[in-house]
């Protein structure tokens, strides 16, 4: 299935809503699956999102963006996208798929048709937290396993082992950019057990409370990074005074524009060393 699409910044972001974006990860994680829950042995498809830092270190690194274009599909985790895909845009972009958001509404519609999840990703204490809070807001949830995202790179065969003999339709990567896709490009061919991939960033830390969500006013007018900015300064200022101002140029020059469907837009190759510097945790 091709997924409809529009260049959003310097990137194919799918035109789905939320309900949209669940109804399609279900049906392609039970196709995949099948009715005797088998998915065979092709490499299992992966999902991710895109925000003004994604965007940015998109243009300025093309191994990273070579990762994304391995991706199934793009959804658009920042309101800054789906303002510019309505104005400057041919076909803009329904509405913001906040992974923290669109969790819910995917959870919620597993535990009715018995989708399993896999949890990969945050600290051990992050993790094990989340997993009792998605147990209390979804007791009906199947939840194949969970494991942190701490494991050292001598380990990550026996957990994509590990990940493959669980089975899960839905395995959630929280690693942080461009970590969670380089793990999802580099191990879908070993995780033929699984139905798919999706990047989540740090859901786990929202999920069990280690940080919060801007309000919903703040969220609507596209300012839920400087609502972070102000919780989290001296993590996240460095990274916000680079990639947003980027960002917000690659928005303005490249969204859906001809170039911009056969090149992406790309900064002068010095810009290339400051992105090694920041921090990769979302």
């Amino acid at each position: 299935m091709t997924l409809p699409t529009v260049m959003t910044g310097n990137l194919p972001v799918v035109c789905f809503d939320r309900a949209q974006w669940a109804e399609h990860l279900l049906a392609k994680a039970q196709r995949r699956r099948g009715a005797a829950g088998a998915s065979g042995s092709s490499p299992a498809p992966f999902y991710t999102s895109a925000n003004g830092h994604v965007l940015s270190r998109a243009a300025a690194d093309p191994a990273f963006r070579a990762l994304l274009d391995d991706a199934e599909g793009i959804d658009a985790d920042g309101m800054p996208l789906v303002f510019a895909s309505r104005a400057l845009g041919g076909r803009p972009l329904p509405e913001r798929c906040a992974t923290t958001d669109f969790f819910h509404d995917l959870a919620a519609r597993a535990q009715q048709t018995g989708v399993s999840f896999y949890f990969l990703g945050g600290t051990p204490q992050a993790n094990a937290a989340a997993m009792v809070e998605v147990r209390r807001l979804y007791p009906g949830l199947p939840i194949a396993g969970a494991h942190h995202g701490y494991f050292a790179p001598a380990e990550e065969k026996d957990l994509v082992s590990e990940i493959n003999r669980a089975r899960p339709d839905i395995l959630w990567v929280g690693l942080g950019v461009p970590n969670e896709q380089a793990f999802a490009a580099r191990n879908r061919a070993q995780l033929t057990e699984i139905g798919l991939i999706k990047t989540c960033g740090g859901l786990f830390d929202f999920l069990c409370g280690a940080r919060r969500r801007a309000p919903l006013s703040v969220q609507r007018i596209g300012c839920e990074w400087l609502y972070r900015l102000a919780l989290e300064p001296r993590r996240l200022f460095r990274r916000y005074a680079i990639t947003n101002p980027h960002a917000a140029w690659l928005l303005l020059t490249a969204t859906a524009t001809p170039i911009a469907h056969m090149t992406p837009v790309s900064p002068k190759r010095q810009e290339l060393s400051w992105l090694d510097e920041i921090p990769v945790s979302l």
